[in-house]
């Protein structure tokens, strides 16, 4: 049972990782930042898969883990200061989004749209966890004692559920097949609670500086923080969430009808990469052997030129480009290359007839149980 369960999930975590990781290093050198991009991500992408539901396929968990691990390497790596009160209402809010968007049928309530994001806010605040060890946030709990700031960071995401939860039952409230009429009271509750707990936090100068500040930019400061990060933030990322998947849930299940091309096309696509490959190698040789007994065939060579450059210079002249430093001057060279251009062009021609002789049975076959025209 359990490697039943943990080869699919570590399947999932490689595919974010791969998709992750590279974005958020494009984005910042941080290493906190890109742990916590992958981290949200995985936790939000097994999560989805492995709770179930209609639509909770494996790939669609690398999707949305992929998304929210992209928004978060975002928000991190471009923010600077105290950005956890964008980072966090803005990816729990996309991640719901998300998860809605992806299952809509199962989720026809506000108590079903409060019990996604609850789940969806656990599994961000258990993937961010790595990256706040590695930040030092741990550290700084303990230094500052457990009723802090620093102890709210840690679990932001699960602490901002009525915040998030009641937007997105208002956006999807007049959907058919919704049960509520009106937000439940408790919910309403909720999020009147952590209004008031941040207007009095931002009073008190923990989320700003209210010392020394007039009355009138405090209420702005409370007015922008619950206006904008409590209500408009939240909403856009939801609705852009939602959208994002309705989007690329149609667009992206014809994947599911191309593997079954891929695996008659596999061995064919490996002898043509084989013998392609082969041709780059042999005429590497040629080249390096023209120019070691005709120096000055190729400009740019040198004596210095090695089996590197010349596989270089054979797969750029095999795709049809130039190659930046070395190039054909002599007529033999100029020879050599034309005979490798055709011998390429005439492989990709000969291998695809080939190919689709042999495999065409098998193709429409696949079509016809496909549905296919």
């Amino acid at each position: 049972m359990m490697n039943r369960l943990i080869l699919p999930a570590a399947r999932i975590v490689a595919a974010i990782a791969v998709v992750v990781v590279p974005f958020g290093y494009a984005i910042t050198g941080n290493h906190g930042d890109v742990l916590m991009g992958l981290g949200g991500g995985i936790g939000v992408g097994v999560g989805v898969v492995f709770r179930g539901g209609s639509r909770s396929t494996p790939w669609m968990g690398v999707l949305i883990g992929s998304i929210v691990g992209m928004a978060i390497a975002l928000f991190a790596g471009g923010l600077s200061g105290n950005r956890w009160g964008l980072i966090g209402p803005s990816t729990v809010a996309l991640a719901v989004g998300l998860v809605v968007g992806l299952d809509r049928s199962s989720i026809s309530s506000y108590r079903d749209v409060t019990r996604e994001t609850f789940i969806v806010a656990v599994l961000l605040t258990l993937g961010f966890f790595p990256a706040h060890v590695a930040n030092g946030t741990l550290l700084a709990v303990r230094e500052s004692g457990f009723f802090s700031l620093d102890t709210l960071v840690l679990v932001l995401p699960a602490f901002l559920t009525p915040m998030i939860a009641l937007p997105a039952g208002l956006l999807s409230c007049r959907r058919e097949g919704w049960r509520d009429r009106r937000p439940p009271l408790p919910l309403i509750l909720g999020v009147v609670a952590l209004a008031a707990l941040f207007a009095f936090l931002t009073a008190t100068g923990v989320f700003v500086e209210g010392r020394g500040q007039s009355g009138l930019s405090l209420v702005l400061v409370i007015a922008y923080g619950l206006g904008f990060i409590g209500v408009l933030l939240p909403m856009g990322a939801f609705l852009l969430g939602r959208a994002a998947i309705a989007w690329l849930r149609p667009r992206l299940s014809v994947y599911g009808h191309l593997i079954d091309y891929l695996r008659v096309m596999w061995v064919p696509i490996g002898g043509f990469a084989v013998g392609y490959l082969t041709i780059i190698v042999v005429f590497a040789g040629f080249y390096g052997m023209l120019e070691r007994f005709s120096p000055g065939a190729f400009g740019g060579a040198g004596a210095s030129a090695g089996i590197t450059d010349w596989l270089s210079f054979s797969f750029f002249t095999a795709l049809g480009q130039d190659f930046l430093t070395i190039s054909p001057d002599s007529v033999g060279a100029r020879l050599l290359v034309g005979v490798h251009l055709i011998l390429s062009a005439g492989w990709v021609v000969v291998l695809f007839a080939a190919v689709m002789t042999s495999i065409g049975p098998k193709l429409e076959r696949i079509a016809r149980r496909q549905g296919v025209e």
